[in-house]
């Protein structure tokens, strides 16, 4: 890549809601997990502050969540595959969605657009359903915009925030 081009970006969920023998609870697994990421082809740019979240699903944890902004020349599968690398170095084990786990990593949003290939899809197609990205997200990008509709993470987590109708076909009588 030329030196005028900026380095492509990625957004970057972490999530943990339990605790590492080596680094502590799940605030300081995230630490940690960032401080992990950080190598000489993924560059941190900002990372959002640490929300904690209650849990999906049957997990009854609470999670302790945050958002990394990295730049970096890998592509989207590469980035997954180092991701992955990480999840596994913390003792990640592949079993029970939500269930609760020392760390997980999430590609969220890419400069690049969207991407799609069977094992990767990007954006993270969850993302406007779930408050514990979108807060993080707006922290440090708020006008970056959904590459499949173009509603900024600001919208979005409006969006997300705004009060629901009970039943909008419920009747006075």
């Amino acid at each position: 890549m030329s030196n005028d081009m900026p380095l492509p970006l990625y957004a970057i969920g972490l999530g943990s809601n339990r605790r590492h023998a080596r680094h502590g609870d799940p605030r300081a697994v995230l630490l940690a997990a960032l401080a992990a990421l950080e190598s000489a082809d993924v560059e941190p740019v900002d990372v959002s502050p640490i929300i904690a979240s209650e849990p999906i699903g049957p997990s009854r944890r609470r999670y302790a969540n945050a958002v990394a902004l990295v730049a970096s020349e890998l592509s989207p599968p590469a980035m997954l595959e180092r991701l992955q690398a990480i999840e596994a170095s913390f003792g990640r084990r592949i079993g029970q969605r939500w269930s609760a786990r020392t760390l997980d990593l999430d590609i969220l949003l890419w400069s690049g657009g969207a991407w799609s290939d069977g094992s990767l899809t990007i954006p993270h197609p969850a993302i406007e359903q779930r408050a514990f990205v979108l807060g993080p997200l707006r922290a440090i990008v708020p006008k970056w915009q959904h590459p499949l509709h173009g509603h900024s993470i600001r919208q979005l987590a409006a969006r997300l925030a705004r009060p629901k109708p009970v039943d909008q076909g419920a009747s006075p009588h």
